[in-house]
């Protein structure tokens, strides 16, 4: 017995509201039956795996942190092309009342 009749691509087809021809209804009602068929195949080979979202255990591999110095300020300025008052300076890109 198919999972799924013409009728019911008709009706689903009615629930869209898409336009299937005759032909598109006796194709459309094989693949979806063949789709079906291969979805309870494989839900009856898998009842007994765990759902995983992959199937490869993930561990997030971190270090802890260590303090170490900081650059001075002018260190971190030293490669700057345009300081004032220990800043960058930077090209304006909005206006005067933005």
């Amino acid at each position: 017995m198919p999972a799924i009749s013409r009728d019911e691509v008709a009706h689903l087809a009615r629930l869209s509201r898409l336009a299937l021809t005759e032909e598109e209804l006796d194709r459309y009602a094989g693949q979806l039956d063949s789709i079906l068929s291969h979805v309870r195949v494989i839900s009856e080979v898998a009842a007994d795996v765990p759902a995983t979202a992959s199937p490869n255990p993930t561990t997030n591999v971190t270090r802890p942190d260590e303090v170490t110095e900081c650059l001075t300020p002018e260190q971190a300025l030293s490669g700057a092309p345009a300081v004032e008052d220990q800043r960058f300076v930077v090209p304006q890109i909005l206006g005067e009342g933005e």
